[in-house]
Order: C-alpha cells, then sequence, then structure tokens
C-alpha cells in the first residue's frame, strides 16, 4: 500500500477512545437489538398461534402448530438470514460498508411491520403470509451481521477492537430479554382486559378473541428499535480501511504494483486456501457448531421446561396465561444467564483473548449440557426444577460468554479487506445453517420416543436426553475447531490477514494522526 494509506491504518490502530466509537456502537448494535428481537420473539407466540388458528374445541388438549408449520414459523426466518448473509457480506465488499448499511435496516423495519400484519381467511393463509414476511425479514437481520461487525473492526483501534464489536453483538441479550418483557407486559395487559378460563373448564372461551392482537403488536414492536437508528445509520462515513483500499484500487499503478506482489487474490484461489483456508473453516465449522445448540435450547427452552414441569399443562391454562408463562420463564433465563455472559465477553475480551473465551466457554457448555442429560429423570421429579433452571441458564451464560460471541467477532479480524466482509458473511452464513439444523432438527428429535406421549401430528422422535447428548456432541466437537482459529488480541487487522508483511515492505513511515479527523 502507498505511504498515505499506511499512516491512516497506523492512525485507526492508535487512536484513542472517542465519542464517535460510543455513537458507533449504539447504531450498530442496535441492528443487533432488532435481530435478536425478531428472531426470537417467535417461540414466545407460537403456542399462542396454534391456539387461535388450529383449535379443536373436543380435543383435551389446547390446539397446536402442526409439524410442518411450527417447522415453518420456527425456521424461515433462519433461513432468510442465511441468504442475507451470503448476499449483503459479498456485497459490502463490492459497493462499501456504508451505502448497504442502510438497506438492512429497511427492510426489518418493513418486514417487521408487515409480519404481524399477517392476512388471510384461512389458518394456513395467515401462516403462509407469516413466514413470507419473516423470511425477508432474516434477509435484512442476515445483512446485519457482517456489516456490523466489518464496520466496527474497522472503525476501532487494536486494543480495543473485541470488547467494541463484542459490545455490539451484546445487544441481542438486551433485545433477547426486550422480547421477554414485551411479551410479559401484554400477555399482562390483556389477562388482566380480558380474562379466561382454563382450557380443561371452558375450551372455546379459553382463547379470547383479542389475543390475536397479541402477538401481532409483539412482532410488529420489533420494528420501532430499527426505525428510530435509520437517520444515525445513513449518516455513518464508509470505514477509513475500506476508503483506503478504494483508493488503492482506483489508482492503475498501485494496483499493479499490489497485484504484482502477489497480495491482489480472490476469495477461489490457492492464495487464499493457503493463507486463510483452515481460518475459514475454523470460523464457519465453530459457528456452525455453536448455533445448532444455541438456536435449539433457544427457540424450544418452552417445550423443555414443559418437559421437566416448569411450566404447568397447557390445558390447565388459558391461552394469555400460558404466554405470560413462557415469556416469564425466558425473560428469567435471559436476565441470569444470557445477558450477563455476552458482558463478561466485552470486558474480558481484550484480557483473555478470544480463543481462550471460546475454548472454555465450548468445554463449559459440553460439561453442563452432560450435566441436564446424564440425570434427566432427576431433573423431571418434582422438587429439582429450580436446580435445572439454573443449569440450564449456566449453558446460556457460557455460550454468550464463550463461542456464540467469539465466532461473530473473529472472522471480522482474521481476513483481509477486500474479503473482509464477503468471509465474515460466509462464517456467519454456515452458523445459520447450523441454526435452521437445530431448529428443525430439534424440533422433531426432542418428541418422546414413546409413542403415548408425542405431541399431535408428530411421530416418535429420540426424547429430550439424548437431543441434549447429541447438542453436548456438538459443543465437544466446538472445542476441538477452536484449534484452527488464530488469536488476534492486540493485533492489527493487517496483521492478522498478512497484509501487515507486505507494508513493512515498502518501509513505510508510522504516523498517528488524530483518529476521530479519519472516520
Amino acid at each position: 500500500m502507498a505511504s498515505r494509506q499506511l499512516q491512516v491504518l497506523s492512525a485507526l490502530d492508535g487512536a484513542k477512545t472517542q465519542l464517535y466509537h460510543f455513537r458507533a456502537i449504539v447504531v450498530a448494535g442496535m441492528g443487533f437489538f432488532t435481530d435478536a428481537y425478531d428472531l426470537f420473539c417467535i417461540s414466545l407466540v407460537t403456542k399462542l398461534l396454534g391456539r387461535i388458528y388450529y383449535a379443536d374445541p373436543s380435543s383435551p388438549n389446547p390446539g397446536s402448530l402442526p409439524p410442518n408449520v411450527a417447522a415453518a414459523v420456527n425456521g424461515v426466518a433462519l433461513c432468510g438470514t442465511l441468504a442475507g448473509q451470503l448476499f449483503f457480506g459479498w456485497l459490502g465488499d463490492k459497493l462499501g460498508r456504508k451505502s448497504v448499511y442502510g438497506m438492512t435496516l429497511m427492510l426489518m423495519v418493513v418486514c417487521s411491520v408487515a409480519s404481524g400484519l399477517s392476512f388471510g381467511h384461512t389458518p394456513a393463509s395467515v401462516m403462509a403470509t407469516l413466514c413470507f414476511f419473516r423470511f425477508w425479514l432474516g434477509f435484512g437481520i442476515g445483512g446485519d451481521y457482517p456489516l456490523s461487525a466489518t464496520i466496527m473492526s474497522e472503525y476501532a483501534n487494536k486494543k480495543t477492537r473485541g470488547a467494541f464489536i463484542a459490545a455490539v453483538f451484546a445487544m441481542q441479550g438486551f433485545g433477547i430479554l426486550a422480547g421477554g418483557v414485551v411479551t410479559l407486559v401484554l400477555s399482562t395487559v390483556f389477562r388482566n382486559a380480558f380474562p379466561g378460563p382454563a382450557y380443561q373448564v371452558d375450551a372455546a372461551a379459553s382463547t379470547v378473541p383479542q389475543a390475536d392482537y397479541v402477538w401481532r403488536i409483539i412482532l410488529m414492536l420489533g420494528a420501532l428499535p430499527a426505525a428510530l437508528t435509520y437517520y444515525w445509520r445513513t449518516k455513518m462515513p464508509e470505514t477509513a480501511r475500506y476508503t483506503a483500499l478504494s483508493e488503492i484500487e482506483a489508482e492503475p499503478e498501485k494496483l499493479d504494483e499490489i497485484m504484482a506482489r502477489g497480495e491482489d487474490y480472490g476469495l477461489f484461489t490457492s492464495r487464499f486456501a493457503k493463507r486463510h483456508g483452515l481460518h475459514l473453516l475454523g470460523t464457519a465449522t465453530a459457528w456452525f457448531l455453536v448455533d445448532v445448540a444455541y438456536y435449539s435450547q433457544n427457540l424450544f427452552q418452552k417445550d423443555i421446561f414443559g418437559s421437566i414441569g416448569w411450566i404447568p399443562k397447557a390445558r390447565t391454562m388459558d391461552a394469555l396465561e400460558e404466554v405470560f408463562r413462557i415469556s416469564l420463564a425466558q425473560t428469567l433465563i435471559a436476565l441470569c444467564g444470557t445477558v450477563p455472559g455476552y458482558w463478561f465477553t466485552v470486558f474480558l475480551i481484550d484480557v483473555i483473548g478470544r480463543f481462550w473465551i471460546q475454548l472454555v466457554g465450548f468445554a463449559m457448555m459440553t460439561v453442563f449440557m452432560l450435566g441436564l442429560a446424564v440425570p434427566y429423570h432427576h431433573w423431571t421429579t418434582p422438587g429439582n426444577h429450580v436446580d435445572f433452571v439454573v443449569m440450564y441458564g449456566l449453558t446460556f451464560f457460557f455460550a454468550n460468554f464463550g463461542p456464540n460471541a467469539t465466532t461473530f467477532i473473529v472472522p471480522a479480524e482474521i481476513f483481509p479487506a477486500r474479503l473482509r466482509s464477503t468471509c465474515h458473511g460466509i462464517s456467519a452464513a454456515a452458523g445459520k445453517a447450523g441454526a435452521i439444523i437445530g431448529a428443525f432438527g430439534f424440533l422433531y428429535a426432542a418428541q418422546s420416543p414413546d409413542p403415548a406421549h408425542v405431541d399431535a401430528g408428530y411421530k416418535p422422535g429420540i426424547g429430550v436426553q439424548k437431543a441434549l447428548y447429541v447438542l453436548a456432541a456438538c459443543n465437544l466437537l466446538g472445542f476441538l475447531v477452536t484449534f484452527l482459529v488464530p488469536e488476534s488480541k492486540g493485533k492489527s487487522l493487517e496483521e492478522m490477514s498478512g497484509e501487515a508483511h507486505a507494508e513493512e515492505g515498502n518501509g513505510a513511515n508510522k504516523v498517528c494522526p488524530s483518529g476521530e479527523q479519519l472516520v
């Protein structure tokens, strides 16, 4: 690179933490707040959707979504997210981070509102409309992953880069928590205004007509935080690192010099495979494995809590009470396990390092999963539910003070600038492939092996206990894959990507002007 561009990059690495850094964290972080709210709030209302649209008053149990509908409602947004991560990751490297950044947020706003307005004359048409808009909602969410991580990594200095990226990602925890709190408040308000009897007392009256508003409002409120930050996102400047790269590519003589040194290599080249092939395999596989476990736990914790008796049987409650109890359980887990885990990562990642946080996180998730699975029948007996929930919450703590955070951070640091967003998108898409397997697979696998205890419409599965063994095995594999990923703590992006070697060969002088002037 030319001397002027090197001065820019060197200044960014040595720049002091300033107000614009925190502004960037808030603006990018509110996107992730929305992402988590939208992805996980659906698990709070799926039971309600079953009661409203698939009710059979003659049945001894409330209505539930048929297996194919439940799988689609829970998983379609993840399919959209996978596609969005690949597309916007590639587009962010082609058009620039800033020019694409506003698109993803607006797509999320529009589709959040549209999801709540899902229409139709039959249950099938309502679910089809909901799934359509949730796919495109996921598509917008997918774009936020590579763009937010890349922008934050390119804004930050090397000493605090990990904490800044982790802080953006930690807003997911608040999004999950907000989804639970919003559902608690709405279900409480509607229960007080429109009380109903338990299903076993009066099946038809247990789901009041006004309950149809509850799930719609919950989904539409996901648009609010994204809409509030849209203006500020469009005003964020292009990152200095991407601008420096663009200036080089715009000048033929500089580009020829880079190509002569062999630095201008693409994703599908032997040079990339040699330098970063194992790194990409490591980041993608680790993200895949952690998301199999993480999304299985998150999307279906209501079913797990029901199986151990922490949430009462559905027939003993009215529709809105069931929503209240599900949201209360998930809010407690988020408050005690999920959110603290994220912020432990923020405060310690630039002290401990990415490698050790990910390694210990996978190890502890394996231990606690086995702790849940081995004595599973013990946890299902009365009096042991609280201990089960504590251990379950600890798996979330070490997921977020562990691989769920580091798999997001590391791909934004170790790949070259011209491929950074693309490689992050590929790694994130691998993660969402794992999430899809977790969402669809756990739904069926966790069914009881005893046909007498299988939910309506499902076939016997392997049961919750064996499903937990499978998740423990995924975490153990993640522990091993972590050894493919390099430590990036305290190193510049150019050192990690290998671009610094060429810079040193040019003998460029390092200058550290004010970081604020650069961005």
